[in-house]
């Protein structure tokens, strides 16, 4: 028998069993009582109103947050400038849509108090609000702990008789307390979000018992004292830790039940809360023979899982072998194997997968030996770059020093200062061959190591560009700077970034023909990321072909045939090791940037160019911190 039968054909009938048993099952059993499913349903709601406080609490702490480091507020608070403190916040109240903001300073007093009237405009308070002596205020003063965590207080404002939810936060300046912002909410607005999320009515009461809020259509005001609690039961209801059902009420002809705990948000409890369905929220259902029908579809329902499971064992064990085998597999244990030998489907496909596995081990084994070899390769390779470089530094540094004593001494000698002043060239160029050979080293080691501050890229480009002065005007070249000084400062290595461009305008130099020219660009991009710096270098060069554009940014690759370079680093067409694009591109993915470049091609005749962008990184908001200005000189 295949095994599509072998699936098919057993739970088609069994599934055509268990049908004709659900439905008639379903037609005549409820699963609970009217009762039950309205208990549940109040104390599920009761649990979602307090989740609403605890995370109307997290909203109104994070708004302060907010609001306490907008530039200015800390500042005036600590000082109790109100006026100021007044058209710094008032802002804030009113792109926050907040019901009531007061400002506590450091002393202990009010500065500022504002809320939102019926018609919802903000109004500043003439009076204090008395919150200076509510322990959720006191006890942030008293601490002065900017790390303290917020506070919760639910009570009324006498402004306008209204209650509110309060939080209060503690706020900084510099690092140091600067008093006190409490946000409040009105109980009366934040009840249709929670009726909502409950889906059930909501009632909160207030210390005596009587209700101060409720989302009850109440058309007569007298049905509010069947809602309301004495203040014995109000107390004890603080006492619960959960929320429990309560009496059934009539509220305008029709019945409800209610379920009333406290209201704990976080450790404290703020007052008690109830939650009130019509008693007809759920439909009732017979629950005649309820247990003969349970115990009936249990004995059949364990018939057919018993069947099921023996059949499923015929057909589901290979799979799992199988699929144990494969998960074993795509571990890395290639020693792996099924084992099924079977003559259907799952048979052929076990013996396929085994083969498969057998021959991939084979040639997994043969990549691993390749790879070893090619990783041996590059670390003797790597080895001998930084060792060669290290070497080199000393008897370089001796010949410069004496190429230096010797270009002193022959002062009165031409001829002989020539010599000198050639060796010395020599050397100097060997010893920016050795550091890109070790800048190179420390790239594919990851031991790059930055110190980044805020940089003006127009003055990075201006110290490059004195650098090559002598060059530029041996070879009249045109070098031309747009659109740098309004960029804004990026966090970098000073150091390394010159290098980068040291190297692409050296690049450029070398491949732009004498009476040609070198542009440099910036501009802001706004990535949906973050922003990012991005310069352009242009030149009139030969360009590069489309092809090269990635491998030009590889170790020791060159365009063109090497052997035609000329000898000078900054001559047309000159030779070099071939490190320095690979060191610009290590350097700006060390700071999160990117490099690229774009040419339409190479051609000597007509010099179509190449332009190199680089994209580095920037803030979005301007550093506060002290910025290491970089110099010219």
């Amino acid at each position: 028998m295949s095994i599509r039968l072998k699936v098919i054909l057993p739970y088609l009938i069994l599934t055509l069993i268990v049908a004709v048993i659900g439905v008639y099952v379903v037609t005549r059993l409820l699963s609970t009582t009217l009762s039950e499913r309205l208990i549940n349903q109040l104390i599920q709601s009761g649990r979602v109103v307090s989740d609403g406080f605890a995370k109307k609490e997290i909203e109104q702490a994070e708004t302060a947050r907010v609001i306490s480091f907008t530039s200015g507020i800390a500042t005036s608070l600590a000082s109790e400038k109100a006026d100021t403190l007044f058209s710094q916040a008032e802002i804030q109240m009113r792109a926050n849509s907040i019901d009531t903001l007061v400002f506590f300073s450091p002393q202990g007093n009010e500065v500022l108090h504002l809320w939102r009237n019926e018609l919802g405009i903000v109004e500043r308070a003439s009076k204090n609000s008395g919150m200076a002596g509510l322990s959720f205020v006191t006890e942030l003063l008293t601490s002065k702990n900017i790390r303290e965590n917020p506070r919760r207080f639910m009570g009324l404002n006498s402004l306008n008789d209204e209650y509110y939810f309060y939080t209060s936060i503690p706020v900084s300046q510099s690092g140091e307390f600067a008093g006190v912002i409490v946000i409040g909410t009105t109980i009366q607005n934040m009840l249709p979000d929670l009726k909502s999320s409950a889906l059930a009515d909501i009632v909160i009461y207030g210390v005596d018992g009587s209700v101060i809020a409720t989302t009850l259509n109440v058309a007569d005001p007298s049905n509010l004292q069947a809602i309301s609690i004495t203040y014995d039961n109000y107390q004890r209801i603080m006492a619960l830790t959960d929320v429990v059902t309560g009496n059934n009420i009539s509220i305008d002809r029709r019945l409800f039940s209610l379920a009333r705990g406290p209201l704990q948000v976080g450790n404290n409890k703020l007052g008690v809360f109830a939650v009130a369905l019509p008693v007809d929220f759920v439909t009732d259902s017979a629950d005649r023979g309820r247990f003969t029908y349970t115990f009936q579809f249990a004995v059949l329902f364990f018939i057919v899982i018993g069947i099921g499971f023996w059949v499923s064992r015929q057909i589901i064990d290979p799979l799992y072998r199988l699929v144990n085998t494969s998960q074993a597999i795509s571990a890395g244990d290639l020693e792996q194997r099924t084992g099924i030998i079977s003559k259907d489907e799952i048979g052929i496909l076990a013996k396929s997968f085994d083969g498969m596995t057998a021959n991939l081990q084979e040639r997994t084994v043969q990549l691993e030996r390749a790879n070893q070899i090619l990783k041996n390769i590059d670390k003797t390779k790597s080895n001998f770059i930084q060792i060669s470089a290290h070497e080199l530094r000393t008897p370089l540094t001796l010949i410069m020093g004496y190429s230096q004593m010797l270009e002193q001494d022959a002062r009165n000698d031409p001829e002989l200062k020539s010599l000198a002043q050639g060796i010395l060239d020599g050397s100097e160029r060997m010893t920016s061959i050795v550091e890109s050979m070790l800048d190179v080293s420390r790239i594919d080691s990851n031991a790059l190591f930055l110190r980044k501050t805020g940089l003006r890229i127009d003055l990075i480009i201006k110290k490059v560009h004195k650098s090559f002065d002598k060059a530029l005007v041996e070879r009249n070249i045109q070098f031309i700077v747009n659109d740098l000084r309004d960029l804004p400062l990026i966090p970098a290595d000073p150091d390394m970034l010159q290098k980068v461009f040291y190297h692409i305008i050296m690049n450029a130099i070398k491949f732009t023909p004498d009476g040609g020219s070198i542009t440099v660009s910036g501009k802001m991009v706004d990535h949906k990321a973050e922003p990012s710096v991005e310069i352009s270098i242009r030149d009139t060069g030969i360009g590069i072909n489309p092809d090269m554009h990635h491998v030009i940014f590889e170790k020791f690759n060159q365009t063109g045939d090497v052997l035609l370079h000329s000898s000078g680093k900054t001559k047309f067409k000159g030779g070099g090791p071939g490190l320095g694009l690979a060191i610009a591109r290590g350097i700006v993915e060390a700071h999160g940037g990117h490099i690229w470049v774009e040419s339409p091609g190479y051609d000597e005749q007509t010099n179509p160019g190449s332009t190199f962008y680089v994209s580095l990184p920037a803030p979005v908001e301007k550093n506060e911190e002290v910025i290491h200005e970089q110099t010219a000189s």
